[in-house]
């Protein structure tokens, strides 16, 4: 026993790690285990008191999360064939856009399509209404006329207020022109050139005695219109069908509440 105790001694010094310079290694400090503790504490007492704090309605708001901010992972059948048919309408529109800018495939015959679209465009005709108006002679002749310019000035208003509800952009970066502007026609949905084409031959259809090859030719001239805004990158395909179908309900409210003849003088005289 007294042997061994000197040999231990001996191993003792001679290990490195007993060293003072390397005890801080061997033994942890107490002063920083004792401020992690009081670290801990203090953010769990914290957290506990700003917890107890708190507003319920905010734990109400918390906990319960509106849907809009909630992942859908499971949508539904509707909104899966809504998108799709959404997706398909965008890439058509683009495709069929062949004259949306110069450095398209159908850049060149830019100025023609405008011009096409010029013809369907709510300024000049409620101008040559007007001009009509005040040259025509007969009572048949005027009371047309003025239930034309009344359907004229309700498609205008009628596109620009559902264009104002729906702020659908184009498939390009077309800015309006100034027509466009004056008729407040700016957004893409509906088409306002389709709804009026299709508002305007439907009109003349029924109250004009056309033969037939003009017959055909009105409706041509309609669905030219209509597809000529879609050529230029101004709207997309439904913006365009969905014009046409406006168009119609619009003659169909233009002929419920026809002005008669007696009203139609009664108007021209205050006018």
């Amino acid at each position: 026993m007294p042997a061994s105790q000197p040999r231990s001694r001996a191993r003792d010094r001679n290990n490195v790690l007993n060293r003072a310079e390397f005890l801080s290694l061997n033994q942890p400090l107490k002063g920083n285990q004792e401020s992690r503790s009081s670290g801990r504490k203090q953010s769990s007492q914290t957290g506990a008191a700003g917890a107890q704090n708190s507003n319920p309605k905010e734990r109400r708001q918390s906990q319960q999360l509106p849907e809009e901010d909630c992942m859908q992972l499971n949508p539904s059948f509707k909104g899966i064939a809504f998108n799709s048919l959404l997706a398909i309408d965008i890439c058509m529109s683009k495709r069929l856009g062949v004259c949306a800018n110069r450095a398209s495939s159908w850049g060149g015959a830019r100025s023609m399509i405008n011009l096409l679209g010029i013809t369907g465009h709510g300024i000049p005709w409620i101008a040559g209404t007007l001009i009509c108006l005040v040259k025509s002679s007969t009572l048949a002749g005027q009371e047309v006329l003025m239930n034309l310019l009344l359907a004229l000035l309700l498609d205008i208003m009628i596109v620009a207020g559902l264009q104002k509800l729906a702020k659908r952009k184009g498939p390009y970066d077309v800015d309006p022109g100034l027509l466009d502007y004056l008729t407040m026609d700016t957004y893409a949905f509906p088409a306002g050139h389709a709804s009026r084409a299709a508002m305007l031959s439907k009109f003349f259809l029924n109250h004009l005695v056309l033969a037939i090859p003009l017959r055909i030719l009105l409706v041509i001239w309609a669905l030219c219109v209509g597809f000529s805004r879609v050529m230029i990158g101004r709207h997309h395909i439904t913006d365009v069908l969905s014009g046409f179908v406006f168009g119609y309900l619009q003659f169909r409210l233009v002929e419920l509440i026809w002005m008669s003849s007696n009203t139609c003088q009664m108007l021209i005289s205050i006018w």
